[in-house]
């Protein structure tokens, strides 16, 4: 017998370089919360105009990695930051987002407007102590300490 979930149709964003265990337990907490997930992975582009850099992964394969998780239904391409557009293209009856976010502006209008029109935010628990940027400077660390080894 299938268990009815909270959700109909989940969302959630990000850019997912350097695939770790803080993405795979977002992905799992909004998986356990609605039958359908969509999962916008940022584009180069885009993460280049917001963060002044280049994923260390390119997009397609940042892309066939999260379309290889088992939580993920849908992965669409996220080429802007426009939440409130993302909800009105895709639908989806809730947003998940991390806990870090919880009370920014931002989230406070996209809550508002989807509340609206019957969906809202979700924040779910933001695991500590690993993100991407954390594992980039350990590997550029490890990088630089082993240069003067060949």
């Amino acid at each position: 017998m299938q268990v009815s979930k909270k959700y109909k149709v989940g969302y959630t964003a990000g850019v997912y370089d350097l695939f770790h265990i803080g993405h795979l337990n977002l992905l799992r907490r909004a998986k356990e919360q609605c039958d359908y997930l969509i999962v916008a992975v940022s584009t180069d582009e885009l993460v280049q105009q917001y963060k002044n850099k280049k994923p260390v992964i390119p997009f397609d394969e940042r892309k066939a990695i999260v379309e290889a998780i088992k939580y993920v239904d849908e992965v669409v391409p996220q080429t802007n930051r426009d939440k409130i557009s993302a909800y009105e293209k895709y639908h989806f009856d809730v947003m998940f987002v991390g806990d870090d976010w919880k009370g920014s502006d931002v989230f406070e209008k996209v809550d508002a407007h989807m509340r609206e029109r019957g969906g809202c935010v979700e924040y779910l628990p933001y695991t500590k102590n690993i993100s991407s940027t954390l594992l980039n400077g350990v590997l550029n660390k490890i990088y630089e300490d082993n240069k003067g080894d060949k």
